[in-house]
């Protein structure tokens, strides 16, 4: 894999307010994708069913026909990049991404993950048995209706079976031609090198925001490596947007900068390093337009360095 190798000092004063960040980052060195891509895990269940951190993501998504819009619109709107997993939905959100995206071709890549079960509407179980792997992503390619997964993360690393028996399955199915770049989700800097003396890691999906930082060494690690850093939930489940923002500081420089506060936050996101690529979710085209939006906004070191810098709030 040709990685490129972002210097690690790019969090530090490197970049000015005029200079704003890239809006392409190399995945795996050679599959450029725009920095604010979409998570679709949001595409699932339906009216009445739990939302925010107590979401089942169990059911197919109630409006198909306008998830479907809304992808589509994301597309027109620049995103190349679309996130899902075998587990959304017992494989139903990967369905609904062909579908949407089947008109576009090669001009989009999608990630999707496998690694973990779903024996009830609120269980997560991480699985990564060779077997269970292999099987999981053969019935990924058939959903996704490819021949090749551009991005397949392992979505949790299973304590019970060797990190090399995980990676190594991945890596098996990349070199049989079905996968293109492998991926880690929910991974500290050890397991991450753990991982890669088995195969090359194009990306590391974590939780990370400006209210989540615990894996400030994580972004760091793969800055230097030129692994793309993929947070999810980036801008906290939304909390950054409303008036009782958990980072005071950000409705301030948002007011600064005539953004909006989940712009802001994802805006500090792509600052905090060129290879951090955030995929925010939401089922509304308006907050759609405005995520996408942040790709536009530069931050001054001293706005950056406001609201936490690199070295944690």
């Amino acid at each position: 894999m040709t990685n490129a190798t972002p210097s690690s000092n790019t969090t530090t004063a490197t970049r000015s307010i005029f200079s704003p960040p890239s809006p392409l980052f190399p995945l795996g060195g050679d599959l450029p994708v725009r920095r604010i891509g979409y998570g679709a895990m949001r595409l699932t269940d339906g009216p009445g069913d739990p939302t925010g951190p107590d979401a089942r993501i169990w059911s197919p998504v109630a409006d198909r026909a306008g998830a479907v819009r809304l992808l589509r619109t994301a597309v027109e709107n620049g995103v190349t990049l679309f996130d899902t997993a075998d587990s959304y939905a017992l494989g139903a959100n990967e369905e609904l991404l062909a579908e949407a995206l089947r008109p576009y071709g090669d001009e989009v890549v999608v990630a999707t993950k496998v690694g973990n079960l779903r024996p009830g509407p609120t269980d997560w179980v991480p699985l990564g048995h060779p077997a269970y792997l292999r099987q999981q992503t053969e019935l990924s390619l058939r959903r996704l209706g490819t021949e090749r997964i551009d991005l397949l993360y392992l979505h949790r690393i299973d304590p019970h079976v060797p990190v090399a028996d995980q990676v190594g399955t991945l890596k098996s199915l990349q070199e049989e031609g079905k996968v293109r770049h492998i991926g880690l989700s929910e991974v500290t800097v050890e397991q991450l090198t753990e991982a890669e003396r088995t195969a090359p890691v194009a990306a590391v999906q974590n939780l990370y925001n400006l209210a989540a930082r615990d894996h400030d060494p994580v972004v760091d690690y793969t800055a230097g490596r030129g692994i793309a850093f993929v947070p999810f939930f980036p801008i906290a489940m939304g909390s950054h947007a409303g008036p009782g923002s958990p980072v005071a500081q950000v409705a301030e420089v948002a007011r600064e900068l005539g953004a909006t506060p989940a712009q802001t936050a994802l805006a500090w996101l792509l600052h905090r390093g060129p290879h951090v690529v955030p995929i925010p979710g939401t089922t509304s085209e308006h907050h759609l337009k405005e995520n996408t939006g942040a790709l536009g906004l530069r931050l001054t070191e001293e706005q950056f360095a406001r609201l936490g810098g690199g070295d944690g709030l």
